[in-house]
């Protein structure tokens, strides 16, 4: 394979529609360095396995932080730090900016499964595993365990939730799929929140010789995702490990910018899924309760009460703790779970999930419903609604990086700013995302036929769904 010297590099075989200046300026030198040394991409994820371990193992045999210590002076607030503090929030917040590059250049999880899967059985995928419900149930597990084992405070707890996910994708790669990554596709707790959000961004790879008929799912494809390759519309499953690429090739794929939210304002042409949008109700509303269950005093007054009824009936079993994989105990650190909190925790996570889901569900179906009856267009309440569904990433990913990840904010006052431009930020950031999302609204219902002059109507529900997220968030944001 000939040296490609950046100065020397070939205009690319693209469609002339395609070809934007200040994209290409940018997005081709960029191709040209991954393709040139995507072989060594190894050596990141080395170190970034060797790093993810020895965050997660450390800690175990360290002491426990005094109140003086910092993340500048002690390992264990450090990991913790560097974890939920940095990767958690800056990772979906990149998405924006550069897809799924976390995935398929620094996620240690997902180049673990690929090195098991060339060692492995290769045993073809099953269809449990293939089914879209598969990352739903895998994100919404792995959440409500993290909340019950206390995997944010705890060293023990984050090793063995990290570390069984990583252990779990080590076996899932090693058994299923042939030089493919079947944990990313199908199992990744956090692929596909990431894949929805990516839908954001301003990074998308697109067949230079594109084939009618949307996006296919095939094992048959160099794509350890299994994407179809002249087929690709969607950049949700993309993990940008770049091996689609080549600057001097006619076919392929190539990388080009385009504005953040674009794929979003023509959903249409991208292969929009229900399972997405099913996800996206309910990841939401499990994320807020994991948050909202240890801020809110009706958590506490409803533990009280609940206690007290069991007590009452003699299930003195409540009040014992369980095994440690499965909830905190921690006497050393003063927190020790009852199967009272476990089951309280699961119960209020699960029905903020529900109920947050039922809000959107409402929100969206009347927006669908104001655009079948305003529009001069003839798709389905079912088309629309599974297109306006994806106004709530915005907000929803903002919220997310605010609400659960508040140590990011804590830097801030770190390097001198004061508690309340700390909150203005937050605000701000809110404000951000909810004026992207109406926008979004607008546009898919710009699509959908719905005139301008009564698009704000249909606007309206989706608004409410809207300030519905933000409202749960208020405890972070406000």
């Amino acid at each position: 394979m000939p040296k490609i010297e950046l100065e020397n590099l070939p205009k690319r075989h693209v469609p002339k529609r395609e070809q934007q200046r200040w994209s290409n300026k940018i997005a081709t030198p960029v191709e040209a360095f991954f393709f040139r040394h995507r072989k060594k991409l190894i050596l990141v994820h080395g170190f970034m396995f060797v790093f993810f371990v020895v965050a997660l193992a450390v800690p175990l045999y360290l002491d426990i932080p005094t109140e003086n210590d910092t993340p500048w002076n002690n390992f264990t607030l450090f990991a913790n730090y560097a974890m939920w503090g940095l990767w958690f929030p800056l990772v979906f917040l990149s998405v924006v900016f550069t897809g799924r590059s976390w995935c398929g250049i620094l996620c240690p999880m997902g180049a673990a499964t690929e090195i098991a899967n060339k060692k492995g059985l290769k045993l073809k995928i099953p269809l449990w595993l293939q089914w879209e419900g598969t990352p739903i149930v895998s994100f919404l597990l792995v959440t409500i365990w993290g909340q019950t084992l206390g995997v944010r405070d705890h060293p023990f707890s984050m090793a063995v939730v990290f570390g069984g996910t990583m252990a779990l994708a080590i076996v899932v790669g090693y058994v299923y799929g042939r030089s493919k990554r079947a944990w990313c596709r199908h199992m990744c707790p956090i692929g596909l929140l990431l894949g929805i959000f990516s839908r954001l961004g301003a990074v998308q790879f697109t067949p230079k010789r594109k084939k009618s008929g949307g996006d296919i799912y095939t094992e048959k494809t160099a794509c350890p995702i299994m994407i179809d390759l002249p087929h690709k519309e969607e950049s949700r499953h993309c993990i940008e490990c770049f091996r689609c690429v080549n600057p001097q090739a006619k076919g392929g794929l190539y990388m080009r910018l385009r504005h953040p939210g674009e794929e979003i304002e023509k959903i249409r042409s991208h292969n929009p899924g229900l399972a997405e949008i099913w996800f996206f109700f309910l990841g939401t509303g499990i994320a807020l309760g994991g948050f909202l269950w240890l801020v809110l005093p009706q958590f506490q007054i409803w533990r009280q009460q609940i206690g007290a009824w069991m007590v009452n009936k003699e299930w003195w079993w409540v009040l014992e703790s369980g095994p440690s994989w499965l909830m905190v105990v921690e006497p050393e650190r003063r927190e020790v779970f009852y199967w009272l909190d476990f089951m309280m925790i699961v119960g209020f996570m699960l029905g903020f999930m529900v109920l947050l889901a039922s809000i959107l569900f409402a929100t969206t179906y009347a927006s669908s419903y104001l655009s079948k009856k305003l529009s001069s267009t003839s798709e389905s309440i079912s088309i629309r609604f599974k297109e306006l569904g994806y106004q709530y990433a915005p907000v929803a990913m903002v919220s997310l990086i605010i609400g659960l990840g508040a140590k990011l904010f804590d830097l801030l006052k770190e390097i001198g700013l004061s508690s309340n431009m700390v909150s203005n930020t937050k605000v701000f950031l809110f404000a951000i995302g909810m004026i992207w999302s109406l926008w979004l609204a607008h546009k898919i219902l710009q699509t959908q036929g719905v005139n301008l002059s009564r698009r704000w109507l249909a606007m309206l529900p989706g608004a409410v769904g809207s300030l519905a997220v933000g409202y749960s968030w208020w405890v972070a944001i406000f």
